[in-house]
């Protein structure tokens, strides 16, 4: 950030002295000469840090980084739970609150707080190492312990500076679900619809982040296999974005029209979105809008999905998972929870739920669920089901194959309606003669 102190310093690290002088002087700008003070011997280390991207610019563009800094040890925000030890991290935090001179932590804060950091971490195996955020709140729920008189933090003063931080930033997440709860923005979480699915999108403010269902359309006519992505037509989508339809695009060509071409052109859009749209977790819910545009089938708007797709149709994991999940039961909590709604996230998520209490309160008495699929199949059929009830297996391989007859029936009549139409491909007949 200031001009000519990265060649300054690595002046003084290859002559080990260090020379004062002015900036016109060092670069011949001054021809006078004037006094200057004895070079100062330098024997000393010199250890920066940084964040990675500034390291790897740095090993590019500087051929002396590499030979002035040849040890380059890594920070790491997290580790294994297991590795550290349940003992030995409540020992760090106990250290931590004698540091700052804050009140012991009891053993349900203690509890509290490790499920915090391992939410923080997203992954219940892992726990966050970042001390200054987890030190932060510790001193918050010392305030709230000395507010409320007592010897030690309890769970509640946690629970109490975690309901403060979210509510200092919650302006921004209570204004659009307020849009969605007076259908300014169109979110439906009842009833079944045709070729409409609920996305699930995390939003991010500052530190704070929250989940947002988002609705995804689709719609399907008679061409010659191209999918539109209409918010990279509009220039509002990102490149993994852009790569995760490409890749669905693919994943629908293989899967239903290997050996013939595919005569059907297809939309994809995320309605009521004015920002750029970016990351490929949603690839999976356009693969479940693309299915129901061609089979017909009207989509369980109780239910939410979120995930993303390889080319053989198997859904990988994603981000921010549990505030998807969050985001989803928010809405539905609003509107009265029935136990017909649930979020379908991928199987490889699983361990890193770490979910609010209520959530998990709602799912234990069966008011919400929370369904891991391993392939668009199973998102599809769960998600095409009739009726409100949650299927065995029979029913689920019932609703598969019903699924694939429609959509290959569907795209055998585009085939031979584009068939019939399609202008002749042969030239003007040559005479003999």
């Amino acid at each position: 950030m200031q001009p000519f102190a990265w060649d300054a310093l690595k002046r003084v690290l290859i002559t080990r002295e260090v020379r004062i002088e002015s900036l016109g002087q060092q670069y011949g700008l001054v021809s006078t000469v004037t006094f200057e003070p004895q070079p100062v011997p330098f024997d000393a280390r010199i250890v920066l840090f940084g964040d990675r991207w500034l390291h790897t610019m740095l090993q590019a563009l500087d051929p002396d980084f590499g030979e002035l800094f040849r040890i380059a040890p890594e920070f790491v925000d997290d580790a294994l739970r297991e590795e550290l030890g349940l003992s030995e991290y409540a020992r760090w935090i106990a250290g931590m609150a004698s540091r700052a001179e804050l009140r012991p932590f009891d053993r349900a804060a203690v509890a509290r707080l490790i499920d915090w950091s391992a939410r923080e971490a997203a992954d219940c195996a892992r726990l966050s190492l970042l001390g200054r955020r987890i030190g932060d709140l510790m001193t918050e729920a010392d305030r709230w312990a000395a507010r409320a008189g007592a010897a030690f933090v309890e769970a509640r003063h946690l629970e109490e500076a975690l309901e403060a931080r979210r509510a200092r930033s919650d302006d921004l997440r209570r204004r659009m679900y307020e849009m969605v709860l007076n259908h300014v923005v169109l979110i439906d979480s009842a009833g079944a619809v045709p070729a409409q699915v609920n996305g699930l999108a995390v939003i991010g403010s500052g530190e704070a982040r929250f989940g947002m269902p988002t609705r995804i359309t689709a719609t399907t006519r008679v061409g010659d296999g191209v999918l539109v992505d209409i918010q990279r037509e509009s220039h509002l989508g990102g490149a993994i974005h852009t790569k995760g339809v490409m890749i669905l695009a693919a994943w629908l060509a293989a899967r239903y029209s290997a050996l013939s071409p595919l005569s059907v052109a297809g939309s994809l859009a995320f309605e009521q979105t004015h920002g750029e749209v970016d990351g490929d977790s949603a690839s999976l819910a356009e693969a479940c809008a693309l299915l129901s545009a061609l089979s017909g089938l009207p989509v369980r708007q109780s239910l939410a999905v979120t995930g993303s797709v390889n080319q053989r149709g198997a859904v990988q994991a994603i981000g921010g998972v549990n505030e998807k999940i969050e985001g989803f039961f928010e809405l539905c909590r609003a509107r009265g929870l029935d136990g017909t709604h649930g979020v379908l996230i991928p199987a490889d998520n699983c361990r890193h739920l770490m979910l609010l209490e209520e959530v998990t309160d709602a799912v234990r008495a069966g008011r919400f669920r929370v369904v891991a699929v391993n392939n668009v199949d199973e998102a599809a059929a769960l998600l095409m089901l009739g009726g409100e009830g949650w299927p065995n297996e029979s029913e689920i391989g019932r609703v598969k194959r019903e699924i694939d007859e429609r959509v290959h029936r569907r795209l055998n009549t585009y085939a031979r309606i584009r068939t019939r139409h399609a202008p002749s491909e042969r030239g003007p007949r040559r005479m003999k003669g």
